[in-house]
This record gives C-alpha cells, structure tokens and sequence, in this order.
C-alpha cells in the first residue's frame, strides 16, 4: 500500500498525518451532524493530530507498510435514520480522502501552471499527500470488517448475510496481512489510484 524509502519517510509524514486525520474528523463529523454527540463527548471533533493518530499504527506504516488510526466511537442508536446515517458516516472518511487528494492536486498544478520554482522537496510533500490520501480513501472501501466499506455493505445486505459478514471481523487482521503479501491488494490500489487521479486532472483540465 505504501512504499517507504528514508526520503518517503519525510516527505510522506505530513500526507500520512493529513490523511489519518482528515479521515477520522470526517467520520466525527458527520456522525455528530446525524444526531450522535458520542464523537463531541471523546474529544474526536477536532483536526488535532494527536486526538487521532495511534502511536501503533503509525509505527506499523513505517515498519510493515500496514497501519490504522484510533477509530472513531459512534453510537449508531443515536441516528435520526440509522441505516442511511451509518452509510453516511462510514462513506465520509474516504470521501474526505479524496477531497484532501483533489486539493492537493489543484495546489501542484496551480504552481506547476504559474511557472513557480518547487523544490524538489515541496513537490514531493505535495504528491505523497495525493498519493497517500487516495490510497487511505481506496484501502478504507475494502468491504472487510471494520473497514468502513464493511459498514456501507453490511446496511446494504439482507441481515443474515449481514451477520456473516461482520463474523469475519476476527478474522480480518490476518486477511489484510495475506493481502499485504501478495500481489492482490496493489492489484486493487494501483489501477483504482490511477482512475480517481485520472478523474481528478479531468476536472482540473476543464478550468485550464
């Protein structure tokens, strides 16, 4: 999912932190505008990093190229709607992954358009942020509990397919480190990664 090299270390740390914690508050977020203060009350509506990030799963990125941050507590009884409000929470994680990874974008080509000197430093903060939020946004739409594509499926399901899916949760763990293993879970990223990025200078073209 993530390639590390000592620059990559550097350079990537500010789009790992960004795309952790845009991620996070987004799933606070909206799961207070949906009627549960569980999020407000652990502290978890704020952009500080440290509210967020899990010291483990900071370490494991570095070290296996596989981490997490400190999931969000909700409360789905707290829902107006809790079918529809859950899909909405679990869906805003990744969706302000991509938002994160189009702005970004739109700030390299604006600099790279005005003719601007970037260090090489610079532009290279500024693509892993791209990269690293697309990927985070992508791998979180994994329908494998408790990934949050996990939680969209599982409303969408019958409920007894529904329990079966979540009974692989204790199983998940070592899934994802099979599929780190293997060429499956880049076979997923890297064409995936390539169609938003593809989406995105799309967009971007029209106002150029």
């Amino acid at each position: 999912m993530f390639d590390f090299s000592f620059v990559q270390i550097v350079a990537g740390l500010p789009g790992l932190i960004i795309a952790m914690v845009v991620h996070e508050y987004a799933h606070a977020r909206v799961a207070v505008a949906m009627g549960d203060f569980t999020p407000r009350i652990m502290g978890r509506l704020t952009l500080n990093p440290v509210s967020h990030i899990d010291p483990i799963g900071m370490l494991c990125l570095f070290l296996v190229h596989f981490g997490w941050a400190k999931p969000v507590t909700i409360n789905p009884n707290n829902f107006r709607n809790p079918r529809r409000d859950d899909i909405l929470v679990s869906l805003a994680g990744p969706a302000a992954n991509f938002i994160t990874a189009f702005l970004a974008l739109v700030v390299l080509v604006a600099f790279l358009q005005s003719g601007a000197e970037l260090s090489l430093g610079v532009r290279s903060v500024l693509t892993l942020i791209i990269i690293y939020n697309i990927n985070f946004g992508i791998f979180n739409l994994i329908p494998l509990p408790p990934l949050d594509g996990s939680h969209v499926l599982m409303q969408i399901l019958p409920r007894e397919l529904a329990y079966k899916l979540a009974g692989i949760e204790r199983y998940s763990f070592l899934i994802l480190i099979v599929l780190m293993m293997t060429p499956v879970l880049g076979g997923i990223l890297v064409p995936m990664q390539q169609v938003i990025l593809d989406i995105f200078q799309w967009i971007i073209s029209i106002f150029l």
